[in-house]
Formats: C-alpha cells, sequence, structure tokens
C-alpha cells in the first residue's frame, strides 16, 4: 500500500526524469523506459501515475508553467510600481530555476511538438495569454491602453525570443542580461508612450 502523500512525490520524480530525459534523447527518443530508468522506477509505476507518454508529457509542460506562474506572482507581489510589475514578470521568466539546461532544453521540444498536439497548443495558448495580461497590466498604469496592449505585445516577443536564442545556444544565459535588454525596451516604451498621455 502505497504511503500518504506520495502520489505528488512520485509524480514529481516522474516528471524530473521525463525532463532529463528529454534533453538527453529528445521529446521523441525520451521512451517511458528511458524515462523510468532515469526515476529508478518500473514502467508500470510511469502506467500507475500517469496515462501515457502524452500524459506524462502534458503534466511535464504543466509543471513548468506552474513553476513559472508561482515565480511571477511572488515576484509581482514584491513589485512597488507599474514600471516594477512589468520587470517582475520579466525577472520571473529568467529566474534562476528555470535556467537549468534541462529545463531550457524541455521548454524549447515541448514547444516544438505542440504545433501537433492539441493539449500542448492549449496550454502554451494559455501561458501566452497570461504573459501578455500580466504585462499589459503594468504598462496600462504608464500609458494609454492600445498603447500599452503593444508594448506588451513586444515585451512578450522579446522574451520568448530570448528564450529561444538561449535554448539554442544549449549554454546557461546571463539573466542579468536579459534583464538588461527588457528594462531597456520597458523604458523606451514608457518614455515614449507616457509623454503622450
Amino acid at each position: 500500500m502505497p504511503k500518504v502523500g506520495m502520489k505528488p512525490l512520485r509524480r514529481k520524480q516522474l516528471i524530473a526524469a521525463a525532463i532529463s530525459s528529454i534533453h538527453e534523447y529528445g521529446l521523441a527518443d525520451a521512451t517511458l523506459a528511458r524515462i523510468a530508468r532515469k526515476a529508478g522506477v518500473s514502467t508500470g509505476i510511469i502506467h500507475h501515475y500517469f496515462d501515457d507518454k502524452n500524459d506524462l508529457i502534458f503534466e511535464t509542460m504543466r509543471s513548468l508553467l506552474e513553476d513559472l506562474r508561482v515565480e511571477t506572482v511572488q515576484r509581482l507581489r514584491a513589485a512597488n510600481d507599474p514600471r516594477g510589475r512589468v520587470l517582475a514578470v520579466v525577472d520571473a521568466s529568467f529566474a534562476p530555476q528555470q535556467f537549468s539546461v534541462e529545463v531550457m532544453t524541455a521548454w524549447l521540444s515541448l514547444y516544438g511538438s505542440a504545433l501537433n498536439a492539441p493539449e500542448l497548443r492549449r496550454i502554451f495558448n494559455i501561458y501566452g495569454a497570461r504573459l501578455a495580461s500580466n504585462l499589459r497590466h503594468g504598462f496600462a498604469a504608464l500609458m494609454p491602453m492600445a498603447e500599452a496592449r503593444l508594448a506588451a505585445e513586444g515585451a512578450a516577443a522579446l522574451i520568448d525570443g530570448l528564450w529561444l536564442q538561449f535554448a539554442l545556444k544549449g549554454d546557461l544565459p546571463d539573466p542579468d542580461h536579459a534583464h538588461r535588454l527588457l528594462s531597456s525596451y520597458v523604458d523606451l516604451q514608457i518614455a515614449y508612450h507616457g509623454a503622450r498621455q
């Protein structure tokens, strides 16, 4: 009989093994057998907690996005002003726990497979809407709403673009560099659009 509270721990262990396997073998070759070996369990254990590989991959994506959401909420709570709220969203996207090479590889692989996986595409759309909303909320206190929407769209594109560059290079990026680039963009948007209010 499994111990009480074991299910969340086991699921986290299997998701971590999935991330590691995706990094090592690629998404297509990250088989349940390889994931099970990484986790030190049998494939039967995986089937006990997940329906199949697609279910495990979907839950892996949800887990990555939940980590990002928690980081974003914590940073937004600490922000003191609208500019700080925008930069809180930026900095959450480049937080240390997002920047292991394994996590970056998993993000890139999952992004690529979302084109053919409606469930993954749906969850990425939720991520995109949440990112845009958080950025727009901060910008809207600094400029008219039409401009806030454009500024948020540009900031989101920069965040995703930097992530893609970092992931394709395969090395750990400098979060300070990302912060400086996005801060410069945010300040330019505020200076230009804010002056027109």
